[in-house]
């Protein structure tokens, strides 16, 4: 793949990364690039997620499908984008609930890492694509080393909640048998806040006090989900 693995992740991941599906993946990748696709997010970025979200430090879990495929918006971190890019609609509906459940105001960016450094693991299953071709690495063999890292959280005795929104999450979250058996976290489901799906439920589920309340109950320090 040709990206450093954090050192927190490392132990959690390597029996993916060493499997013959994480190389096969890697020499796939090459030959796109090789051939002159263009690829996002950039090298350097497609594991972004797990730099700023160490293993140890995860409190929330928040999973996405595959990056943005349009240029400059995917920059490893799921539903976020660069600080220049216009906010993503799904984004902006993420936002609208943010505003609902706790007040908070939109910010003027779409970028979320001031989330991931406080403990939530923005992490898509694929994470990569092809340019303007949604979707187009799906089933490539990221799904292995994805399901491996939220396995991982969901193993620790660490209380964590799961963010689901949509079926692709929640069908993620079904391949984790650790979390199934894990009471200790809090799974929370939902509609997806695409525009075509927000309005089934999304909007009015409150995900953010939910997680918030759940952390301090069990000693955490509650995110701050203000992105100023």
């Amino acid at each position: 793949m040709n990206e450093a693995i954090p050192d927190s992740w490392r132990g959690a991941l390597e029996p993916a990364l060493t499997a013959p599906a994480a190389r096969k993946l890697g020499g796939w990748l090459q030959a796109e690039e090789d051939a002159g696709k263009q690829i996002f997010p950039p090298r350097g970025q497609r594991l972004r997620a797990l730099e700023l979200t160490p293993l140890d430090q995860v409190k929330v879990v928040i999973l996405g499908q595959d990056p943005y495929h349009g240029a400059g918006q995917a920059h490893g971190l799921c539903f976020s984008v660069a600080r220049d890019v216009k906010v993503p609609p799904s984004l902006v509906n993420i936002y609208k609930e943010l505003e609902s459940d706790l007040g908070i105001s939109p910010p003027g960016h779409g970028n979320l890492e001031p989330w991931a450094r406080q403990g939530v693991l923005l992490l898509n299953n694929t994470l990569t694509v092809e340019a303007g071709q949604a979707g187009s690495h799906a089933g490539k063999g990221w799904d292995a080393i994805t399901d491996a890292a939220v396995s991982a959280v969901a193993q620790r005795g660490t209380p964590t909640v799961f963010i689901l929104w949509g079926s692709h999450a929640q069908a993620k979250a079904a391949r984790i048998p650790a979390l199934g058996q894990a009471p200790n976290h809090l799974v929370l489901k939902g509609p997806h806040p695409s525009p075509l799906s927000a309005y089934r439920g999304f909007f009015g589920s409150k995900p953010f006090s939910a997680a918030n309340k759940f952390l301090e109950a069990n000693g955490s320090r509650p995110i701050d989900w203000s992105l100023g």
